[in-house]
């Protein structure tokens, strides 16, 4: 795939938007979920899931029993905020490893009030290993499958209309428009330019057999000129159907200069044409009288295109698969100064002209 080819792809917003959804979409799962994940430090008690708020607890009030230290359990509590008598009864529920004298004890520190004390010379219920492993995943801590789910269905959304965009919409196009009437494949009628008027014409027979021009009118025309100082000169343009339809793309830059020092000399211009539905991008140089008589100049930018010496008048045809381009040399002028005669050009202009093949 070539530069212009690349270039015409990013201009259409058709193709660019989708393209660039998914790619957002695809970085920033890369960069949220493996390079840069998020990470919490630093939290509360009360920002912990309830199993390990509960662990929390039951240390808090072995400490505070065994050191003493009634600012352990005032902390601890203040820490949990209003999960602290949710958490506290669930400690008295299955206090482990904690006796009944030091969780009274903790209560009466911290002044926990509306919460039952449970019976701890009855059995404890037995937990079996499988309402264990239901009590993890309600938790939270099994994979979050509606986030993945909402991630896969978004994904899927965007490679509908990606498809949607790349394929259907431009063969539905096609199949709904009907072919453009070209001057070069017409089989049953005569074609004629008008050099006047710089355009094709259809020659349809009456019914007297007098044949009667009728014109073809290209679906782009562009006109680009080069003065010299203009050492960045790139003229490109985009060829669309009356439709809206995007055909393709062509220009006119520098391809070619002579000697040294600025502005550049300019001793040849590359013409080419870009054709969706072709795999290659058409290309001929038009080139100044020194150049088209230096063997090894010319030799060196037929492997650029065909070289095709600049006169006023001249016109270029440029083919691809679906698409002609005719280029006209509207003025031309050599530059004069220190370099061979007829070397440079001072000034180009040229009119482009495009029909659907």
């Amino acid at each position: 795939m070539n530069l212009e080819k690349i270039k015409a792809y990013l201009t259409d917003f058709r193709i660019s938007i989708p393209v660039g959804v998914v790619l957002g979409l695809i970085l920033g799962l890369i960069i949220g979920w493996g390079i840069w994940p998020v990470q919490w430090t630093d939290l509360a008690p009360y920002h912990l899931r309830p199993d390990l708020r509960e662990d929390y607890l039951r240390m808090s009030i072995y400490t505070t029993t065994k050191v003493g230290n009634e600012s352990i359990a005032t902390k601890a509590w203040a820490e949990l905020e209003d999960t602290a008598e949710e958490t506290l009864a669930a400690v008295m529920e299955k206090p482990k490893f904690l006796n009944e004298d030091q969780i009274t004890s903790f209560m009466a520190i911290v002044g926990a009030e509306g919460v039952a004390e449970p019976d701890l010379e009855e059995d404890l219920p037995v937990v079996t290993e499988e309402e264990e492993v239901l009590e993890e995943v309600d938790d939270g801590r099994g994979p979050n499958w509606l986030l993945i789910g909402g991630l896969c269905i978004l994904l899927l959304l965007v490679l509908a209309v990606v498809f949607y965009f790349f394929v259907l919409r431009d063969s539905l196009a096609q199949k709904d428009q009907p072919e453009p009437l070209s001057p070069r494949t017409l089989p049953d009628e005569d074609v004629d330019f008008d050099e006047d008027a710089n355009r094709f014409t259809v020659l349809t027979p009456h019914e007297d057999e007098t044949p009667k021009a009728e014109p073809v009118e290209p679906v782009a025309q562009f006109m680009t000129t080069y003065m010299v100082g203009d050492d960045f000169y790139d003229d490109s343009f985009s060829i669309d159907a009356p439709t809206g339809e995007f055909l393709g793309e062509c220009g006119v830059g520098i391809s070619e200069t002579v000697g040294v020092g600025e502005p550049k000399r300019v001793t040849a211009f590359e013409i080419w044409l870009f054709d969706k539905n072709d795999i290659q991008t058409v290309t001929k140089v038009i080139m100044s009288k020194h150049a088209h008589d230096d063997e090894k100049i010319r030799v060196r930018l037929e492997s650029k295109g065909e070289p095709v010496l600049a006169e006023p008048g001249k016109q270029v045809l440029l083919e691809t698969a679906t698409l002609q381009l005719e280029a006209r040399i509207i003025d031309m002028e050599y530059g004069e100064g220190a370099a061979p005669d007829q070397s440079y050009f001072q000034r180009l202009t040229l009119e482009l002209a495009v029909w659907p093949k």
